[in-house]
């Protein structure tokens, strides 16, 4: 299990019972209670696709979504709170939803930390300058924030539109409907900027196995979803804070998206079938 701290819980989660650890926060959909409505479960987890914990609505910092017209397209409300998620309502016309919650602090024990860095994929530099500040007896104290995106439906220019969010990931460039092995496009942004190096873990809810890669210098990556269900993009990004010396700002970001089975190949006379 993740084990970022027990602190994690009492503070993000509102009343989560201790000695749990949890990880990512994700957007997942609900089935309709109606015709066209669009519900999502806001939730966190130790490892997708399983949400276990819920966000009280009062973390959340930014949220809205954008749909296939420029610009907002309409709040995200809050409908209840379960065991496990934060179930929302999103506009009809919403392609791409997302929120931010508001920071918290933690404290890691040292030897906590390098499981932490290793889930994360933290990158070298990260590592040796832990190791400086271990070398110089300090502890690691942590400010995170969390992020997450989904992807509804078709993939399109005005879905993909920044949110406005500290670190975030848009889905760019992808054939339409999402099916195995299309080439998805995703772009990370830090503070609306282009995140370059910057390590992303592509997950299914098919299998426990991520695949890990790295943006380049537009903050670009390219998956290629194997297999039909749901997915999702997580990357945490971990530099010394600017303004509290010897602590860390971290940045959690997740993006959920659905993808379909591969479009069957029309019926071909017999002797000519590929």
């Amino acid at each position: 299990m993740h084990t970022i701290s027990r602190v994690v819980l009492a503070a993000s989660l509102g009343g989560c019972a201790l000695g749990v650890a949890a990880h990512d926060t994700w957007f997942q959909p609900l089935p309709p209670l109606r015709v066209g409505e669009i519900r999502l479960a806001l939730g966190t987890g130790d490892r997708f696709p399983v949400q276990e914990y819920a966000i009280d609505p009062k973390y959340l910092a930014r949220r809205g979504c954008h749909g296939s017209v420029p610009g907002p397209v309409g709040a995200l409300r809050p409908l209840q709170a379960t065991a496990t998620s934060l179930v929302l309502r999103a506009p009809v016309s919403a392609r791409s939803c997302w929120a931010q919650l508001t920071p918290f602090q933690i404290d890691l024990q040292a030897d906590k930390v390098p499981v932490y860095l290793k889930e994360i994929n933290a990158p070298a530099d990260l590592r040796a300058a832990w190791a400086a500040m271990q070398a110089r007896g300090l502890a690691w104290k942590e400010t995170y924030t969390k992020h997450a995106r989904i992807q509804l439906g078709d993939v399109s220019v005005r879905s993909a539109e920044p949110s406005g969010m500290d670190l975030d990931m848009l889905l760019v460039a992808a054939p339409g409907p999402l099916r195995v092995r299309d080439k998805v496009v995703v772009q990370v942004l830090r503070e609306g900027r282009p995140l370059a190096g910057f390590n992303v873990e592509l997950r299914s809810e098919q299998s426990p196995l991520g695949i890990w890669t790295q943006t380049d210098e537009q903050g670009r990556i390219t998956v290629q979803p194997p297999l039909p269900g749901r997915w999702v993009l997580r990357g945490t990004h971990v530099a010394l804070s600017a303004s509290r010396p010897g602590e860390w700002d971290s940045r959690f970001v997740t993006l959920a998206f659905e993808v379909a089975p591969a479009a069957v190949a029309a019926e071909l006379p017999p002797g000519r079938r590929p």
